[in-house]
């Protein structure tokens, strides 16, 4: 780590140094570990983030990977599969079980011009600490106090370009510990741009876009998506292909009512999509794809048009990012609604570790059909129902 510092930024080196000497390094490889057919095809998740890496590391050679297990083991969750054997320990760097350590040292690569990426084996793990006597800071401290704030505090003097990423939410059978929902605390930091793909080329377009961008990233991304595969286009396999920060995606278009959902909970909301169409309610389900910033425009246009909204998230319903949604179309459209704003999210306790107790914790297709049916007042009593 220190060798890259040293070469690429030391005392009175110019870019063009910094960039040859990067380029040196880079081992001769194809443009990419995979090549894809112009047409439209099937990618799971996985591939999508891999290859959104690999033409990232070899567009720029002040790009690199840190984190546990990322080199040697390919990732925990295999995303950077290839990627050490054809960039190198400089720029594929395993480190010990220290996300403070490596969190900090980061920040710091990214104050002096250098493009990391560092990943969160979970998101959970982004708190931990290293305890006195060597250090009180946590992870988080760097990425709320260094990363996000440092633009600010030197009056726009300092860029911090670095991307935090790896897997977030609840997963299956991994306990409250592992399986929180840090969409809305990040969300409410200013400094940070926070993103949470659902689709592969959701994946593909949103880690480009965070890579590039000169401000620190969020990325959260969910484990079980991974081995999902979706149809991608063939713009989205060209290399040059990025989509826009702040920018939400309206997955299916409807007129009676608006799902708005991110990551995991978008495939739930296109579900009951489905089964809300078979008794004559049209949704439209917007896949938020950023959270912040926010597109308040998009919700908004859209709950002007169908009258009624429904939020849908995996986290704790209070402060949530589904709350940040409400009030924003309470502000800009309260007119425009026929009914009460129905918020679906995850049941306010930590997360159970029995599979039926956790199943009942995090909203499901049936939740959200329910949670629709209510601001369409098409809901069954509950006395028909005992």
């Amino acid at each position: 780590m220190l060798g890259i510092l040293r070469q690429k930024v030391g005392a009175g080196s110019s870019s063009a140094m910094i960039l040859g000497q990067s380029l040196q390094r880079i081992r001769p490889a194809a443009s990419g570990l995979r090549n894809y057919a112009s047409a439209a095809k099937e990618m799971t998740v996985r591939d999508a983030l891999n290859s959104a890496l690999d033409e990232e590391m070899s567009a720029d050679p002040k790009v690199f990977l840190m984190g546990e297990e990322v080199g040697e083991y390919q990732g925990a969750y295999k995303i950077s599969k290839g990627l050490l054997d054809k960039y190198g320990p400089e720029r594929v760097l395993d480190t010990p079980i220290t996300e403070a350590g490596f969190t900090g040292i980061g920040v710091g690569a990214a104050y002096y011009g250098l493009k990391p990426i560092i990943e969160f084996m979970t998101f959970n793990f982004s708190m931990q600490a290293r305890v006195p006597p060597r250090s009180s800071h946590s992870a988080i401290d760097h990425i709320i106090n260094s990363a996000a704030k440092s633009n600010y505090m030197s009056a726009g003097q300092i860029n911090v370009p670095l991307v935090f990423r790896g897997p977030n939410g609840a997963a299956a059978g991994v306990g409250a510990q592992h399986s929180q929902c840090y969409a809305a605390w990040f969300a409410s930091c200013p400094g940070l741009k926070v993103l949470s793909p659902y689709s592969s080329e959701d994946a593909r377009g949103l880690l480009k876009a965070a890579i590039r961008d000169p401000d620190p990233v969020v990325f959260l991304e969910n484990e079980l998506l991974y081995g999902e595969s979706f149809p991608v286009s063939a713009e989205a396999l060209d290399s040059s292909f990025c989509l826009p920060i702040g920018k939400a995606k309206i997955e299916r278009e409807g007129k009676d009512v608006t799902i708005t959902a991110f990551s995991k909970m978008v495939g739930y909301a296109l579900k009951a999509a489905d089964i809300l169409a078979k008794e004559g309610i049209s949704a439209e389900v917007i896949n938020l794809r950023s959270i912040r910033p926010l597109d308040r425009a998009t919700i908004n246009a859209s709950v002007r048009k169908t009258n009624r909204l429904v939020t849908v998230e995996e986290g704790f319903p209070q402060h949530g990012v589904g709350a940040e949604i409400c009030t924003s179309v309470i502000e800009e459209s309260f007119g425009y609604l026929d009914a009460p704003v129905e918020r679906i999210s995850g049941a306010d306790v930590p997360m159970p570790y029995a599979a039926n107790l956790e199943r009942m914790a995090v909203p499901q297709v049936e939740d959200i059909v329910r949670g629709a049916k209510r601001a369409c007042y098409r809901a069954v009593p509950l006395a028909a129902t005992a």
